[in-house]
């Protein structure tokens, strides 16, 4: 039969003859149906018959050579095959840069999307041909038609771009990834919405009649009925197959019960042309279930009803059958201005309406049509003006036009005498417009984020408003003008206007103003009527108020360079609230310590060294003076001051505190302590008994060397207690006395003996790493709320293990710790690997997911495969950081539409010498970061940045967010979300918020020593140069990381926090180590077994990445389990090209690290952990008992190491071949875990697992008379302290498998090996006699 060839646009199909009268439906229905011409991947053929020669001799350039199939929705949905671009299609694409691929999904199977060949010129309409509309949906938020002449192509193209892919080549092969749909996606036909299912309420197959009883001719027929939201539907008799519904709506209704029918309702609709249906059920428990559900739904009366983000283009039908309506919402639709919106007006009685964000081009007229509108929200949309005929809506009091394009207003405007509240905020407004000055109502003017320069105080005059909004103004000048004319002005917010000096004693009424984030140096403002006044972030030294605010309640001066406390503050009687934290104030008065109206001081970061001798009577509730240069309190602050509740005099020089009270029997009122870092010595612990409500105490990092027992014991109400990093030998035994408490963290200290602290009902964390214990003995019944059992850098703690000489040089290792918040909930992850894709690479990251976990554990588990496969695309290797991040917001899949996070990411790479050069090369580091997670070098004793915040406060980041149209907040954060501008996830504000980084790259050098990764918390209360000086001189990098964690919780820091350290060791014959030499061949061992063993490391042959592979479908298994198709996988669905791959292992059925596993860095504390939260997706009953570990249930994760070090006189790794005979190393290798992961990757793991609980800070010096690494013996024992060792179980099925391409390659290779082999056997035999 000949076929001939058809041509659609830039789509090529191959269509039947006789295919235009199939009458075959997906649905039953008796209609015709018209071919969908699909491009989709079908193997080549050859040429048809019917095809002209010249167009076969010469194809068009942009022509695809693959013959692809016209489908009808019939075949679409059955042919379930070639779901995957073929490699034949993949090279038609990578041919030309203007072709691509879309996937297009089908409304009734969304989770099965089909590869669409087009180019940029391909219309929707060449794609959906003349059946169905092709749709596009944006990170999975509400879905769009697209018009015949977009190109769907080029949009996808523009998307890529947008989110930060500047290379077009790159571009394209993202295009390709089908899960890329997370992101962008497009379908044939609209897409059922995603929450309808989600309202159905009951739902079953019933006896149904319409209409009523009494008529003969309405019979019983079996039908589908649900009742879903607000109304009940019933499908049709005739229709039953095809999906056709009657809707029933139910308020205002009846739903009755019929006395001649057992178990049947009658449902009726209200109105004059109600309805009724009447439903037989089964049983009585089912009829009583539907008489109680729909009657609460027909006794509502909804006058508010919400429809956003539904995709609407006009109303639903069972939307006018509310006749009561007030407030509609339809906010994120596609309301036509010409369709949908004049539907409004049936609604008599609305109120209240938002089309906020429906892409309108012009102001929808029949708006004004409804009288009895008095709010209306027209933002977020392209409106350029406003018609004369908005001034008819008499009636309207709010009127929202924020981020739109308007720089005029009509002067009909003016007649709208009930506007009260007018938003024009992120427009294009260059002045104040004329016609507010005839408002007389308006009370609310908001114009931030417009085009102003110059702040025309006079102007204001005319307005009659009270409140006045015009921060993220470029301001340059403030003009002065009569106070007598501007009484009515009592709040003004000039946040980021970029002032330099202003002065507003001309506003003598006003009560608020706000002026932070600007460059202020000199204010000076009007004090008659100031209630409140932020001024933070500036540069402030000198502030003038006349006369002295009498009605001040709340003054926020921090951050700027004050040298001293206003004097006019003394005359402030209401003041309650004082911020002048991070200032250069050397001296605090005495009359500010005893204020009889000050609740709240904070005065941290100053440079105070002495308060007053004595005090007087003080009302001070939270006193906060940490970083200043105190030796000592007023000996009778807690005296005087009998309200304060919290003290925070961390990082000072303390060595003494004052008594609580003046005798024994009285207590304060304490209920929060903090001096960590100071030199508090062992008296000061008796002087706390006396504080006899404290529930929270710091000590850590002080010079204490005995806790007295019976002062602890008077502590009962102590809920947290934090003695990490001092001298003590033990815990009191009378810990007991304190029932509530749930965190102790003693890390960092001379403890030898366990304490009896898992007696205690309500411990959760208990951290007591790096301490001397030699034998930890454990309650039958752990506490049922134990979370966190921290024992990890303890090195004589008893330990069944086998001394192995083997070691080497480290370059590098690492350590870090987690930490959860104040609400419990780890939010935080650490990436940590010293051998990544090879010994001379290392990754390391830290994410912060700020409230929410998935993303953080997503990106621990996938981030380090992406990157790999990065590393091995071979095209343009400098992009590969940013590709990586880039790639990862596809990789979040559906969790990252609406969740995000920030990350820091460190990778450390050999880079050779160019041919010709001197030496071995040089080691690199590369970072990059999204977020306010940040890296920092040590460089010599300094902090050399790594890394980049990307906020609004950018002028290149502002004008890149408002150029996509997106609102910021009074906070900045983007649309109420986030505060950085670059970060990973939170798609749904794309372009405006994007996952590009900011990379920066450092070649290290002798004088690098350590460099340190942590998230926001961390460096919110740690500068750069403060966290480095901090931890430069601890010799361990797991003590270092902990000491940083317990200083920002110290300082003030309640949420999840997360440092790495990594310590370095780089000299000049580092840059040219080589590759170990292989080890000889073990008499007896097959030498095929080379090619195939997980174990073998040679200099000769090296073995893809964990990430690319089949070790890509190991590695991602952890990954995958915890995540749908729709959040994606860690391995790439890319064929993966011939290239190098790095040391494997099997792994084992729980994919956890069952065995210690020797380490390439030096000093390392290897964790071995494990929780009944699988992650890998078993069950906990499945999964082989761990090491180390003590699980009481189903929440208890607890660890132990083995101390570690490596002997300084090796010069080479000695790994055992895979020609030896399995010994008890080999048969230990512990089997890898996705590298991602801090605790299941590569080597020299250190870390605090902390899931949960709060995994503070240490310190501790390494044995220096170790040098045998210790690793597990082969047989389960139990020692006395309950520790548990078990052999590695390696999975058989778990082998490399060599893919067919590649097999005649490895095959010369493992010859070339053997032969090797040979003559270095052969050498050494020679030389065997002469030695």
């Amino acid at each position: 039969m000949s076929i001939p060839a058809v041509k659609s646009g830039n789509v090529y199909t191959l269509t039947s003859a006789n295919s235009s009268a199939s009458v075959n439906s997906l649905l039953g229905r008796r209609r015709h149906r018209h071919k969908r011409n699909l491009s989709l991947g079908a193997p080549p053929t050859t040429s048809s018959p019917g095809a002209s020669s010249a167009e076969a001799a010469s194809p068009a350039p942009s022509a695809s050579p693959l013959s692809t199939l016209s489908l009808d929705r019939k075949t679409f949905l059955r042919q379930k095959q070639s779901k995957q671009l073929q490699a034949a299609d993949k090279s038609w694409v990578r041919s030309d840069l203007r072709r691509g691929c879309i996937h297009v999904h089908d409304w009734l199977m969304p989770s099965h999307p089909r590869p669409v060949l087009c180019t940029v010129d391909t219309t929707a309409r060449d794609i959906a041909g003349r059946l169905d509309a092709l749709f596009i949906q944006l990170h999975g938020g509400a879905v769009r038609r697209l018009g015949d002449d977009e190109r769907p192509l080029q949009i996808l193209n523009d998307y890529l771009s947008n989110l930060g892919f500047e290379d077009g080549w790159r571009a394209q092969e993202e295009g390709m990834h089908a899960e890329i749909g997370c992101l962008i996606r497009f379908y044939f036909g609209k897409p059922r919405s995603v929450g309808g299912s989600e309202r159905v309420q009951l739902s079953g197959v019933f006896n149904v009649r319409k209409g009523k009883l009494a008529l003969p001719v309405n019979r019983w027929s079996k039908r589908q009925v649900t009742l879903s939201g607000t109304c009940l539907i019933v499908s049709s008799v005739k229709h039953a197959h095809t999906g056709k519904m009657h809707i029933l709506p139910l308020i205002g209704g009846k739903v009755e019960e019929v006395k001649r029918h057992s178990h049947c309702l009658a449902f009726s609709s209200a109105g004059p042309q109600s309805q009724t249906y009447y439903v037989s059920y089964d049983s009585y428990t089912e009829h009583l279930r539907w008489h109680r559900m729909a009657s609460k739904i027909a006794s509502q009366r909804v006058s508010s009803v919400d429809l956003s983000c539904c995709s609407l283009e006009e109303l639903p039908p069972q939307l006018f059958y509310s006749h009561d309506l007030t407030h509609l919402n339809l906010k994120n639709n596609f309301m036509s201005p010409h369709r949908g919106v004049p539907a409004l007006t049936r609604f008599c009685k609305l109120r209240s309406l938002s089309l906020s964000n429906n892409a309108l081009s012009e102001f929808p007229l029949s708006l004004c049509d409804i009288p009895s509108l008095t709010e209306l929200n027209l933002s977020g949309n392209r409106l350029s003006c406003l018609p004369a005929e908005v001034g008819s809506m008499h009636n309207l009091q709010t009127l929202l036009l924020d981020g739109n394009l308007l720089s005029l207003l009509p002067t009909e405007l003016s007649s709208l005498e009930g506007l009260t509240y007018l938003g024009l905020s992120f427009n294009s407004f260059s002045c104040v417009p004329p016609v507010l000055e005839k408002l007389r109502g308006l009370e609310r003017l908001c114009l931030a984020g417009n085009q102003l320069s110059v702040l025309d105080v006079a102007g204001l005059q005319w307005l009659p408003v009270h409140y006045v909004d015009l921060r993220l103004n470029r301001l340059q000048e403030v003009t002065v003008a009569d106070s007598e004319q501007l009484l009515h002005i009592t709040q003004l917010d000039l946040r980021d206007t970029g002032l330099q000096e202003l002065d507003v004693t001309c506003l003598t009424r006003l009560e608020l103003l706000r002026c932070d984030r600007n460059s202020l140096s000199i204010l000076r403002v009007s004090g008659h009527a100031l209630k409140s006044l932020h001024a933070a972030h500036n540069e402030l030294r000198r502030l003038e108020i006349q006369p002295a605010p009498e009605n001040l309640t709340f003054l926020d001066l921090c951050r700027n360079k004050l040298s001293s406390v206003p004097d006019w503050v003394c005359e402030t009687s209401r003041l309650e609230v004082l911020d002048i934290n991070y200032n250069c104030i050397t001296e605090l008065p005495v009359w500010l310590l005893s204020s009889g109206s000050l609740r709240k001081l904070l005065a941290g970061w100053n440079d105070v060294c002495q308060l007053p001798e004595r005090l007087e009577s003080s009302q001070l509730e939270v006193l906060d003076l940490q970083h200043n240069r105190l030796t000592e309190l007023p000996h009778n602050l807690f005296i005087q001051a009998q309200s304060l509740r919290y003290l925070n005099v961390s990082a000072n020089k303390m060595v003494d505190l004052p008594a609580a009270s003046t005798s024994e029997d009285a207590f304060s009122r304490l209920e929060e302590l903090y001096v960590t870092n100071n030199s508090l010595t062992d008296k000061c612990i008796a002087l706390l008994s006396g504080h006899g409500l404290l529930k929270v105490l710091h000590l850590a990092y002080n010079q204490l060397q005995t806790f007295t027992a019976s002062k602890l014991a008077r502590l009962e109400l102590l809920e947290e207690l934090d003695v990490s990093g001092n001298r003590l030998r033990s815990v009191p035994t009378t810990i007991l006395s304190c029932q509530r408490l749930h965190t102790l963290s003693a890390h960092s200290n001379c403890i030898n003996t366990f304490p009896e602290v898992l007696q205690l009902p309500e411990i959760k964390c208990v951290d007591l790493s790096c301490n001397e214990l030699t034998d930890v003995t454990l309650p039958e019944t752990l506490p049922p709320k134990l979370l966190e059992l921290d024992l990890t850098g303890n090195p004589r703690l008893n330990l069944d293990h086998k001394s192995l000489d083997h070691g080497a040089p480290a370059v590098w290792s690492h350590g870090y710790t987690e930490a959860s918040g104040v609400r419990n909930k780890l939010c935080v992850a650490a990436l940590a690997q010293d051998s990544f894709c090879g010994i001379r690479e290392a990754l390391y990251g830290v994410f912060d997911g700020d409230r929410n976990a998935e993303v953080p554990h997503l990106l621990q588990c996938t981030m380090g495969d992406v990157l790999a496969e990065e590393l091995h695309r071979g095209q343009r290797q400098e992009d590969y950081m940013s590709n990586t991040f880039l790639t990862m917001q596809r990789k979040l899949g559906t969790a990252g539409q609406r969740m995000g996070g920030a990350a820091a990411l460190c990778h450390i790479r050999h880079d050779p010498m160019a041919p010709g050069e001197h030496g071995g090369g040089c080691f690199t580091l590369k970072a990059a970061n999204v977020g306010r997670c940040r890296a920092v070098l040590c460089r010599d004793g300094r902090a050399m940045e790594l890394s980049d915040v990307h906020t609004v406060r950018e002028e290149e980041e502002y004008r890149r967010v408002r150029q996509h149209n997106a609102i910021i907040t009074e906070d900045n954060k983007v649309s109420g979300v986030t505060d950085s501008t670059r970060i990973l996830g939170y798609s749904f504000l794309c372009p405006s918020v994007t996952p590009r980084p900011h990379v920066s790259t450092v070649t290290l050098t002798p004088q690098d020593e350590f460099f340190l990764l942590g998230t926001r918390g961390l460096w919110e209360l740690l500068s750069p140069a403060e966290a480095i000086e901090a931890v430069r001189n601890v010799p361990d990098a797991l003590a270092a990381a902990k000491k940083l964690v317990t200083l920002a919780q110290s300082y003030g820091c309640s949420d999840s926090l997360c440092a790495v350290v990594v310590q370095l060791s780089i000299t000049e014959d580092c840059c040219c180590f080589c590759e170990p030499p292989p080890p000889p061949p073990s008499p007896g061992a097959p030498p095929a077994a080379l090619a195939y063993s997980s174990s073998g490391v040679d200099a000769g042959i090296s073995l893809p990445p964990t990430s690319s592979g089949t070790v890509s479908e190991l590695s991602s298994e952890f990954s995958t389990s915890e995540m749908s198709s729709e959040v994606g996988s860690t391995a790439s669905s890319e064929e993966p090209p011939p290239q190098p791959e790095s040391q494997m292992a099997p792994l084992n059925p729980a994919g956890r690290v069952a065995v210690r596993r020797p380490a390439n860095g030096g000093g390392g504390f290897h964790r071995q952990f494990s929780g009944a939260l699988s992650d890998n997706g078993l069950d906990s009953e499945d999964e082989e008992p761990i090491a180390g570990v003590f699980s009481n249930g189903s929440r208890v994760e607890v660890e132990a190491d083995v101390h570690c070090l490596l002997r300084h006189d090796c010069t080479h790794i000695h790994v055992s071949g895979a020609n030896e005979p399995p010994s008890s190393l080999t048969a230990l290798i512990p089997p890898p875990a996705p590298p991602s992961s801090p605790y299941l990757g590569g080597d020299s793991g250190q870390g605090t697992l902390g899931r949960r609980g709060r995994a503070n800070g240490s310190v501790a010096c390494q044995g220096r008379n170790q040098d045998l690494i210790e690793e597990a013996a082969d047989a389960p024992v139990r020692k006395q302290g309950g520790y548990f060792n078990a052999p590695a179980q390696p999975d058989p099925d778990d082998q490399l498998i060599i893919p067919p391409e590649l097999e005649e390659e490895v095959r010369q290779i493992i010859q070339q090996q053997q032969q090797q082999e040979q003559t270095h056997n052969q050498q050494a035999h020679t030389l065997w006699p002469l030695c």
